[in-house]
């Protein structure tokens, strides 16, 4: 039987205590999700996938021990392999798990845009709600702009997965706004002053 989400958050909790890092899984799991509802994929297995991708990270940050460690604890508590080979491929360190599978190419297409979406939104008077992909953009020229998510990636993974990038950052900024309160990047809803 498949974990549920119940049981993927109560292990990320038990495994991650920073506020930002819950965020960031949680974003990956909203874009992740909306993939797999255009796609008619599962829609579980492919959040569970996001919401899990970085539980490890907080214990175990150097590779290869993320996400490896990772995946020995899923596999422990039973989760499908098609989740666990996905969060190993979103390491670009283990080539023993190239991004085969649909669900391997969304999760790494969603991982580094989501984080630099959430930076943007963070940094907006009116968080994601207005948000554009042309912003978005923009902001990626800027090297010295969230200066640790790797651009390269970003666009490495738009193209793997087959999707043109200015489409696939619309839709992952789309696939965040209903979880913008959660995530803390929705001040134009909530009305809070600009900042």
């Amino acid at each position: 039987m498949l974990p549920t989400r119940a049981d993927a958050l109560a292990l990320l909790h038990e495994y991650v205590t920073n506020p930002s890092l819950i965020n960031h899984m949680k974003a990956v799991e909203a874009a992740v999700r909306a993939y797999a509802r255009r796609l008619s994929e599962d829609e579980e297995r492919w959040g569970l996938a996001g919401l899990l991708h970085d539980f490890d990270y907080e214990r175990w940050p150097d590779p290869p021990n993320h996400p490896k460690k990772g995946s020995e604890i899923l596999r422990d508590r039973g989760y499908p392999e098609d989740v666990i080979y996905a969060i190993l491929s979103h390491a670009d360190y283990l080539t023993d798990y190239p991004r085969v599978h649909r669900l391997d190419k969304a999760l790494y297409a969603c991982d580094e845009l989501s984080g630099f979406i959430v930076a943007v939104a963070l940094m907006r008077p009116h968080g994601v709600m207005d948000l554009t992909a042309q912003s978005v953009q923009k902001k990626l020229k800027r090297k010295e702009f969230a200066r640790n998510v790797s651009r390269d990636d970003i666009i490495r993974g738009a193209a793997d997965f087959g999707v043109e990038l200015p489409e696939h950052i619309q839709f992952v900024i789309d696939a965040l706004k209903p979880i913008a309160a959660e995530l803390g990047i929705d001040r134009g809803a909530t009305g809070a002053a600009e900042s």
